[in-house]
């Protein structure tokens, strides 16, 4: 068994909501929290568009948007769907035209934004498209797109504005009897956000989809995206989750990722647990980390790393992962292994041997989980 595992007195309470299905993926109820990202290519460049979709797959990504702005890439989407590994979602503007085609493609969800998708009758002739092709929905409410009496009503964009459109849209989807969609109510603003997104919490049971739209750059938009969606998710609110980066979408799957295993809720590869460093230090743990991160990226086995620099803390933290290394003295250290003291190895060697050891020990880990799968298969 992985050491990497929630401890009891980790756990995180999390909100009951009801689920549905996005394609294959569940999402709501006690489905793991899906991550999502979205492409950045021209829809109609079906090839460059699946070549990000399947980047984004490798990567992690649970699910993938398009956009679908124009009849083109409407009927793009057909090929893009058919040769994607993982639900694709519509993303909807402007015209509900583009939800209806995008169904007809082969979307497994559509997601419109209530405030400029057009009047309740072509929003019904969406849903109606979504019904006959089995696609779930997401209403996708965004702070810089209210709608104007919203924004009349309130005199600017706020939580409560936000809540009440998504609250009148979900009406409107459950007036006609259809009951598979999520919802999101984003904004740049944390504070906005989150404020947003407590307050929806309590007043539906409907899948929450969790994002700070228009987040940044790759550091900056991970750190504001970590800060309002960490939140969120520690106080059990969300169930399937983008990163929105001025990045390359690969970079968004990642840092999903690495917010989910900050908070213990879900695990995908190695997560390395390494000092900042000091002059105590026994080798040059930056480097070191910095190498062990480009090695190790092909490990999708959930697992832990510990890199510490001298024996403070090192022996205490190696306790608690996978493999760990601890620097001593002498130009060596001491490896742990399924927290134990092991052996010693010197630094120049130590890079090549901590990879041959969590290459062995994912092998080990992902044997003993298909022994625990096979019984259940065979039944």
């Amino acid at each position: 068994m992985s050491l990497n595992h929630v401890r009891p007195w980790r756990n995180i309470y999390r909100r009951k909501s009801r689920q549905i299905m996005v394609g294959s993926v569940p999402v709501g109820g006690d489905a793991p929290i899906s991550v999502q990202t979205m492409t950045n290519t021209v829809t109609t460049d079906v090839s460059g568009t699946i070549a990000q979709v399947l980047a984004a797959a490798d990567a992690g990504a649970d699910i993938v948007r398009v956009s679908v702005p124009d009849q083109d890439s409407a009927k793009a989407l057909k090929e893009i769907t058919r040769e994607s590994p993982v639900p694709i979602v519509a993303d909807i503007h402007f015209h509900y035209r583009r939800g209806i085609e995008a169904a007809e493609s082969g979307a497994a969800c559509l997601r419109i934004n209530p405030g400029n998708i057009g009047s309740p009758e072509r929003v019904k002739e969406v849903i109606q498209a979504a019904r006959d092709h089995g696609c779930s929905m997401r209403i996708g409410v965004n702070a810089g797109s209210l709608e104007k009496h919203l924004l009349e009503k309130y005199g600017e964009p706020c939580p409560d504005a936000m809540v009440e459109s998504g609250m009148d849209h979900i009406k409107i989807l459950q007036d006609h009897d259809f009951h598979e969609f999520k919802i999101s109510v984003k904004a740049s603003d944390v504070f906005m956000s989150a404020a947003a997104y407590q307050q929806l919490a309590d007043m539906t049971d409907a899948p929450i989809h969790l994002g700070i739209t228009e987040a940044g750059g790759l550091m900056s938009g991970t750190v504001k995206s970590a800060i309002g969606l960490g939140q969120l998710l520690w106080m059990g609110i969300g169930d399937t989750m983008r990163v929105s980066l001025s990045a390359d979408p690969v970079e968004e799957v990642k840092m999903g990722f690495e917010i989910l295993k900050s908070l213990g809720l879900r695990h995908r590869g190695v997560n390395i647990i390494s000092c900042p460093s000091c002059a105590r230090q026994g080798f040059d743990v930056i480097k070191t980390v910095e190498t062990l991160e480009s090695r190790l990226e092909h490990i999708k086995t959930p697992m832990s790393l510990s890199i510490i620099g001298c024996v403070v803390n090192g022996p205490g933290e190696a306790l608690m992962t996978d493999v760990g290394f601890t620097g001593g003295g002498n130009g060596a250290g001491m490896v742990y292994l399924a927290g134990k003291a092991s052996h010693k190895m010197t630094n120049a060697e130590m890079i090549e041997h901590i990879v041959e050891q969590v290459e062995e020990r994912a092998a080990i880990l992902d044997a003993e989980q298909s022994e625990e799968v096979a019984p259940d298969a065979a039944e």
